[in-house]
């Protein structure tokens, strides 16, 4: 599980998510979070849950990983906190594929505690989404 070439989002930017592992014969990834000071929302160092969730996203994209894979939906549960200093890592499963679509399982623990689970609806264009005709 280490190519990690990817064909897809390469301008994501490392702070937010980097891939550590990727399968794509079975069609799985792995992505670290490492929460840092500029996450926080408060003085307690409670990470902002849209950094949780844009790693666990990138972790989707990664595992698709074609050039031009958007995400259509999404369905996930915040499990528990995560603050700075905290390591978290993304895995993810594919449990769909049909033709463009796959539905993909993502997971992110911080040791062994769960901390996000989510499912990626990702669809597969011909082109890239913001352009015309």
């Amino acid at each position: 599980m280490q190519n990690l070439e990817l064909n897809t989002h390469l301008k994501f930017q490392k702070k937010y998510g980097q891939l550590i592992e990727r399968d794509q014969e079975n069609l799985k990834a792995k992505v670290q979070l490492e929460a840092t000071e500029e996450m926080a929302v408060d003085e307690e160092g409670l990470i902002h849950g849209g950094f949780t969730f844009g790693a666990a996203d990138f972790c989707a994209m990664a595992t698709v990983n074609e050039p031009f894979v958007v995400l259509v939906r999404s369905q996930c549960e915040f499990m528990a906190p995560v603050k700075v200093g905290d390591i978290v890592i993304f895995e993810s499963e594919t449990i769909l594929k049909d033709k463009r679509k796959y539905d993909i399982k993502v997971v992110g623990r911080l040791n062994e505690i769960k901390v996000f689970e989510g499912i990626f609806g990702c669809v597969v264009l011909d082109k890239h989404v913001l352009k015309r005709g």
